[in-house]
């Protein structure tokens, strides 16, 4: 489950486009932030996660937010500014059990397109001609579609499909999408399968036509995609970073804890039967014609995590070893996984304190990447400097992990949460 927001130039305070994503995915699904330069290809094929699929000269440079154990990404961006998300739907259409997953699709695209039209009709070749397929979870058994958000400095779009049909919308001002089809009868562009549907009846709605209702009622997308629309509908020409952070780090009620949460929460907490999944990486883009900067959290939880500035002139600093679904010290994602679920045993204690340290520590981020990016543009900080930054920003973020490693006990959770989170722990060969 997963929750992508977008707003354009003409609805954000700075003039420039904000892509937004929560990545949400089973608990122990550690996420990987990639740096991959740009490549020189002599093969034919390329192994995407389960399937090959024709490989090109070259490939372009691209940071990713990548689930561990495949090939493509949850969300990304590339050395153009071109930026792509994507989130599962549930439609009538035929499941395949076999084929190219939209998180491969978002990473060839990343790869091989300059623009936000131009991957847009990359990835709808693909569709139209090889569809898309495979379970998209490596513990469960998840099939779906997907709907995508495209954007780069200037423009933004946004695709739906139900297997091999698909309707693009422009997106204007804002617009955001959760795990529920939102296009009705106001495409720009459609199949032509679908247009076939609308000749044969005038009151065609895509999403009521191809729509599970089951699964997308089960899913509570439609009731997500709600909240952040409205939210960020209601600051239109006021959107800045901060406000974004804000909405995705939300949950749906104000006297929040973990175990209360719901699969309505923007920042979703794992829950069990009923909240399987957990926000795992999130991203959050600012992409201006002339600049962009790129905020991972590269950890679980944004309401507990810091947005890190990540640009292309700087690279990515060294992360540790490579996650898996089994817990290590030795790896980023899990070290601050530890300390999250540490503070959710005990989040009424620790919460306040902890986000009063954290929240300071965002800001202090935020305003010396203001300065360092107006002195590059000014040409008084270079690119080995803007590493630097990155690197700073993830060291005072471990300086924050060891202080409240030593200062969080663990608690007692209600009797079916704590049986929850003990299965959970257990397969990750985690122990408190």
């Amino acid at each position: 489950m997963c929750d992508i927001l977008i707003a354009t130039p003409r609805a954000t305070k700075e003039n420039i486009m904000i892509f937004a994503k929560n990545s949400d995915r089973d608990p122990n699904e550690a996420q990987i932030i990639e740096f991959i330069p740009r490549q020189k290809h002599v093969e034919n094929k390329v192994k995407l996660t389960y399937v090959e699929f024709p490989q090109v000269e070259e490939t372009y440079a691209v940071i990713l937010s990548r689930p561990w154990w495949m090939y493509g990404a949850e969300m990304g961006v590339n050395e153009f500014g071109l930026t792509i998300g994507n989130t599962a739907v549930f439609t009538k259409e035929k499941r395949e059990k076999v084929g190219i997953l939209g998180m491969d699709i978002i990473r060839l695209a990343l790869e091989r397109a300059k623009s936000s039209k131009e991957a847009l009709e990359f990835i709808i070749s693909i569709i139209e001609n090889y569809g898309q397929g495979g379970n998209g979870s490596y513990e469960h058994r998840l099939y779906y579609h997907n709907s995508f958000i495209i954007v780069d400095p200037k423009d933004a779009w946004v695709l739906e499909t139900a297997g091999k049909n698909w309707v693009v919308k422009k997106i204007e001002d804002v617009y955001t999408i959760s795990n529920a089809l939102t296009i009705r009868d106001d495409w720009d562009l459609a199949s032509q399968s679908v247009e076939k549907l609308r000749q044969k009846n005038k009151n065609f709605s895509f999403s009521k036509y191809f729509s599970d209702r089951f699964y997308t009622y089960f899913s509570h997308g439609k009731d997500r995609r709600t909240f952040t629309y409205k939210k960020l509908d209601e600051k239109k020409g006021e959107i800045t970073l901060e406000y974004v952070m804000e909405v995705l780090s939300s949950h749906q009620i104000e006297d929040f804890s973990p175990e209360k949460g719901s699969m309505r929460d923007i920042c979703m907490h794992y829950g069990g039967l009923t909240r399987p999944s957990q926000t795992a990486s999130s991203q959050i883009s600012l992409l201006g014609e002339n600049f962009q900067v790129h905020y991972f959290t590269g950890t679980s939880l944004p309401c507990l995590s810091v947005f890190k500035p990540i640009y292309f002139e700087g690279g990515v600093p060294e992360l540790g070893e490579r996650p898996t679904n089994k817990y290590s010290s030795k790896n980023y994602w899990w070290r601050f996984e530890v300390l999250h679920r540490k503070i959710q045993t005990n989040y009424r204690t620790y919460i306040a304190d902890f986000l009063k340290d954290k929240n300071e520590l965002q800001l202090k981020i935020i305003e010396k990447e203001v300065d360092f990016r107006k002195k590059y543009l000014e040409g008084k900080v270079d690119k080995c400097e803007l590493s630097g930054l990155t690197k700073w920003a993830f060291d005072e973020e471990e300086k924050l992990l060891e202080k409240w490693n030593d200062i969080v006990k663990v608690g007692k959770l209600p009797l079916f949460y704590s049986m929850n989170w003990g299965r959970v722990n257990k397969k990750a060969g985690l122990i408190f």
